[in-house]
């Protein structure tokens, strides 16, 4: 693919080409044949396997632009591909294609009164722009669960793996036509002017949906600027809440779990919340192992009084993401105080609680309004292929639509469909 970062380049007319044949390509998506779906999956998860040396030498390029350029080391960890990461990718389009395909499910059928029947069928959204930063692997799995879904797909990926997210779509363009189905069911922007942000986000007349993936100044850039529908999260501010009825160890391991076993990721926790009357027997313990990972805790003063090397807590503390070795710790008095404490710092996206008593999880589960709630597990389950879906497109704080992790089913919508013989309203 050409990139076209040209001077005199019409952005507007380029945009609305692509955004002509997105969605002339999805209306042969909408009515594909699931075999020819996963005909066109299986295809282009072969050409990621085979091309893994071409795959591995774009991303080289975008590494060595990234390094020469000052990125830092988890920037650059995002955007590096290896043998394993090209081998997931393609192992990833291929567990696509053992998904149910959602699309023309009929669910709900009843007859009413005057003899018809009334349900639902599930359809595509239709066109599904996705803009997304670093991670290269996002170009093939937005790709696969878009078209398994039966949209089409206009892909801006960031400036800084372009040679890496070329390559990926010239596998996928090959899945495609091998299928017999439109190439330009999957266009990735091939040019890196930021104004194609913008543009893509007010084409009302081709793209259905918007899904942001990326850093908290994209997805804002993105909410503000569209007047196509988001779907998004801006902030994994997640909560674990250690209940006074919790088991110790089960506290232990998994606070310890959700907040070390990575900490980019936005599902991991940013603040423990603990009951006091359980603090002085879990806090020392996770004190001890959080030191030994190098993780920064700054607690209020509750948590201070027991662990007294903790840094005293601000108030911007309890409403930070972090993404990094660093934990706020809070001793609250109740589970009332800790569902406040999280519906006032919260960002709506995981909390769990751990807890032995049935109430209390109840009462966690109704009433923290976030898009994952969880019992005595810990905040990193909370991913599509954890739940089961496969593969995410994303993870969405909205209360319309999708919530929660977005995969097939998150990608299609629901109309209503009549089946009669014959019958007039009187």
């Amino acid at each position: 693919m050409t990139n076209l970062n040209v001077p005199g380049l019409d952005l507007p007319a380029y945009m609305r080409e692509v955004g002509e044949r997105a969605r002339a390509a999805s209306r042969v998506l909408a009515s594909a044949p699931t075999a020819a779906k996963n005909a066109a999956l299986e295809s282009m998860a072969l050409a990621i396997a085979r091309d893994e040396k071409d795959l591995l030498a774009a991303n080289a390029q975008d590494v060595a632009s990234a390094r020469d350029s000052g990125s830092d080391a988890a920037f650059v960890d995002r955007l590096t591909l290896d043998a394993s990461s090209v081998a997931a990718m393609a192992d990833g389009v291929r567990e696509i294609t053992t998904l149910a395909d959602p699309v023309g499910e009929i669910t709900d059928l009843k007859y009413r009164p005057s003899g018809i029947q009334v349900g639902h069928m599930r359809v595509p959204l239709g066109v599904v722009g996705i803009v997304y930063e670093s991670r290269p692997n996002v170009t093939a799995d937005a790709a696969a669960l878009c078209l398994k879904s039966g949209n089409a797909c206009i892909l801006r990926g960031g400036s800084e793996a372009l040679h890496s997210n070329q390559a990926i779509a010239k596998c996928v363009r090959e899945g495609l036509a091998a299928a017999g189905l439109p190439e330009n069911a999957v266009q990735l922007i091939a040019t890196t002017d930021r104004a194609v942000v913008g543009l893509l986000a007010t084409m009302d007349e081709f793209v259905d949906v918007l899904i942001p993936r990326g850093g908290k100044g994209l997805i804002q850039r993105v909410a503000d600027e569209a007047t196509v529908p988001v779907l998004k999260h801006l902030d994994g501010v997640c909560h674990v809440f250690v209940d006074e009825h919790a088991d110790p160890d089960m506290a232990i391991r998994i606070a310890d779990n959700a907040k070390t076993q990575r900490y980019s990721p936005c599902n991991t926790m940013e603040t423990l919340l603990v009951h006091e009357r359980i603090a002085s027997r879990v806090l020392p313990a996770l004190a001890q192992i959080y030191a030994a990972k190098g993780v920064e805790l700054r607690g209020d003063p509750g948590a201070r009084a027991i662990v007294p090397a903790m840094k005293p807590a601000t108030e911007e503390d309890w409403r930070t993401e972090y993404l990094g070795p660093i934990l706020s710790v809070r001793v609250v008095a109740s589970v009332d105080t800790a569902i406040d404490h999280i519906a006032r710092y919260g960002s709506q996206h995981t909390d769990a609680i751990v807890t032995g008593h049935y109430g209390n999880a109840m009462r966690f589960l109704r009433e923290v309004d976030s898009s994952s709630v969880m019992v005595n597990a810990s905040t990193r389950f909370a991913d599509g292929f954890e739940y089961g879906l496969g593969a995410e497109i994303g993870i969405s704080t909205n209360k319309l639509h999708a919530r929660g992790p977005v995969g097939l089913e998150g990608l299609t919508s629901r109309k209503w469909v009549v089946l009669g013989s014959g019958q007039i309203r009187k």
